[in-house]
């Protein structure tokens, strides 16, 4: 049994790795896929072996929730989230300038011993009631054996805090006897959980752009719909809407389950209402509906009302199935996000190690008067290695290719999918339903003595979308179970060079294994039963839908209309998106090659008086997933 569930408490890389690897250790689980930019858990489990309260527990006791009730709103849940992080960042920025002005000698309260104890103090309230939750989830990641960037948050300014104190009361008495200048960094302590705090909320409302096209969905569900009862029309929740009530759907509103129509009229037509069905099929015109018709759920009728039947309810709706492909799709991860992902795990260990390894380098080449430029360094180190833009490159830049398909009726089943239709060199397409519409309201018996025009017509935008794909390099062969004459005909009529007539099931099957023994990554697109066997074998399979095929639930991509500009379309989607994964982990992997060394002083050894402070550390790590995020959403407004 496949789930989606959502997730809180994610920050970053490591706490997505964390509830990954918690979860793929439960017996009963098959296996799960953590999203961070999602903020879920794509979970594969045997409902026999584990229960979702046993998950819910196992999660809680890392640090972070499952969100299983159903009567717990996510929305609500993470608009409060935001609403208290936006509290508490506005609070340390008081905190900030207030400590900032003290250090800065801005402000000047006393002698120096009051002005330090009074930084202090801030300093204490900006952690207690502004960063306690970074403490809070260390220590349960530290109880448990993990880390996560709250733990290089909790360490660095733990220390530049505690370093503080104990100038601000033994410094004369320590450093000062020896005739060493000490300083307190109660600054820097404030300014890293600002920006961090600050980084968070621009990724919070950032990252709300990635899984748009999610609440798009969701939001073509009504909330409520007219039941019928002796004669009686009502308004009622749709929760409360079962298996075979009669409905009323009235025009403008929302279809509010999948039925079958039972009664209809319009303006135009005594028995017959006309639905706009482009936000399920594509299809811009709207369809005819006579009693006897599906409707789906979302549709909306544009002339006359109906009644109808429900049929499918809740999570069985087409509407939904649609929804929890593309959530599905959207937690799943692409090879290169493993690689990552296993990266993410090792890598607050190992930063904290660079840190300590920095702290001792400095100690030993300066001595005890090295000690605060010491601390300093190992301070910058911790706050500016940040995992957390390395964990977002992949996901976000999924999420919104992912999304953005969904929006162009395009439904991709999983990252692989997405990232292997950029490779795709060979296009196998079945004709009679894939290539072509067939004209259903001919007399069949007579359809050989009929011209070629009338047995069927080409789908919209067949030749410019065949053109498309061979200008890029990709050859396409059409395969019919047709006459000779009749799949020559279509063949050059779409611009298509390669084509065979009169074949079988097997023939597309050992076409497609063909290809692949050529080297070729080969896409087989079809609409039938008898493309089943092709489908199955190739690289990417591309299935013809409207939303309810059972095709949609063995291909990887489905295309949801007749337009076949889909194709070459989400073939360009796969090349933005793999091209936009690859530029975020270039920029993620820089960072920190650069900033660390930077960070622990390296260029003192060339001679050069530079280094970044933790203040800066702690902006700079802000700035490096916020940029993730945006050069992700890049994709959405790309044509």
């Amino acid at each position: 049994m496949k789930k989606t569930i959502p997730v809180l408490g994610m920050a970053c890389a490591s706490c997505s790795a964390n509830v990954e690897r918690k979860l793929n250790s439960l017996p009963g689980i098959n296996n799960a896929s953590v999203s961070l930019p999602g903020r879920s858990a794509l979970v594969d489990y045997d409902p026999d072996k584990i229960t979702l309260p046993q998950m819910k527990e196992a999660i809680n006791g890392i640090g972070y929730d499952l969100v299983i009730e159903s009567d717990r709103s996510v929305a609500e849940i993470e608009q409060r989230a935001y609403t208290l992080l936006k509290r508490k960042t506005i609070l340390s920025w008081i905190f900030s300038l207030l400590v900032m002005a003290l250090s800065m000698h801005w402000i000047r309260i006393g002698g120096a011993a009051v002005t330090n104890q009074t930084a202090m103090l801030l300093a204490l309230a900006n952690i207690v009631f502004c960063g306690w939750s970074f403490y809070q989830t260390a220590w349960r990641q530290l109880r448990h054996g993990a880390a996560n960037m709250d733990t290089l948050v909790c360490l660095s300014t733990a220390i530049a805090f505690l370093f503080s104190t104990f100038n601000t009361f033994w410094g004369d008495a320590v450093w000062g006897a020896r005739g060493m200048a000490w300083h307190t960094y109660f600054d820097a302590s404030v300014m890293i959980i600002t920006f961090v705090l600050t980084g968070r909320l621009l990724e919070e409302k950032a990252k709300d752009g990635t899984a748009s096209s999610i609440r798009q969905l969701m939001g073509m569900a009504p909330k409520t719909a007219h039941i019928v009862e002796d004669g009686d029309v009502r308004e009622v929740p749709i929760s409360t809407i079962e298996k075979g009530d009669l409905l009323e759907v009235r025009p403008g509103e929302k279809v509010p389950v999948d039925g079958e129509v039972t009664w209809a009229e319009s303006f135009m037509t005594a028995d017959a209402a006309y639905v706009d069905e482009s936000m399920i099929t594509g299809e811009p015109t709207p369809a005819e509906k006579k009693a006897g018709s599906k409707v789906l759920a979302g549709t909306i009728p544009s002339q006359g009302k109906f009644r109808m039947r429900a049929r499918q309810i809740g999570e069985d709706t087409a509407l939904a199935h649609i929804i929890r492909m593309v959530q599905e799709a959207q937690g799943s991860k692409a090879p290169v996000q493993r690689i990552v992902d296993k990266a993410a795990m090792v890598f607050v260990p190992v930063v904290a190690a660079i840190a300590v390894l920095t702290f001792l380098l400095w100690w030993a080449l300066g001595g005890s008067e090295a000690l605060p430029q010491a601390i300093l360094s190992a301070v910058a180190v911790l706050v500016v290695a940040c995992p957390c833009a390395m964990g977002l490159a992949t996901p976000t830049a999924l999420m919104v290719g992912i999304g953005k398909a969904a929006e162009k009726k395009v439904l991709i089943k999983d990252a692989t999918a997405l990232e292997r239709l950029r490779k795709v060199d060979a296009l196998v397409t079945d004709k009679t339903g894939t290539l072509t519409i067939p004209n259903q309201n001919i007399d069949f018996t007579k359809a050989d003595n009929l011209p070629l025009e009338e047995r069927e017509h080409l789908k919209p935008h067949a030749v410019e979308a065949m053109r498309q794909l061979q200008d890029w390099g990709i050859d396409v062969y059409m395969m019919s179970g047709d006459k000779e004459e009749a799949a020559r005909y279509w063949a050059e009529k779409a611009g298509i060079r390669h084509y065979q007539s009169k074949v079988k099931p097997d023939d597309k099957e050992q076409l497609v294994r063909k290809l692949q023994k050529k080297g070729h990554v080969v896409a087989m697109i079809g609409d039938g039963i008898n493309d089943t066997q092709a489908l199955a074998l190739a690289d990417v399979s591309i299935a013809i839908g409207k939303g309810t095929d059972v095709a949609m639930d063995v291909a990887q991509v489905t295309l949801m209309g007749d337009d076949l500009e889909a194709i070459p379309e989400a073939v360009r989607l796969s090349r933005k998106t793999v091209r936009m994964i690859w530029e975020n982990l270039f920029w993620a992997f820089i960072y920190n090659i650069i900033c660390i060394p930077l960070a622990a002083g390296v260029l003192y050894l060339f001679g050069i008086d530079f280094q970044i402070t933790p203040m800066w550390a702690s902006a700079l790590m802000a700035f490096s997933s916020v940029s993730v995020v945006l050069n992700s959403l890049r994709l959405k407004w790309a044509k």
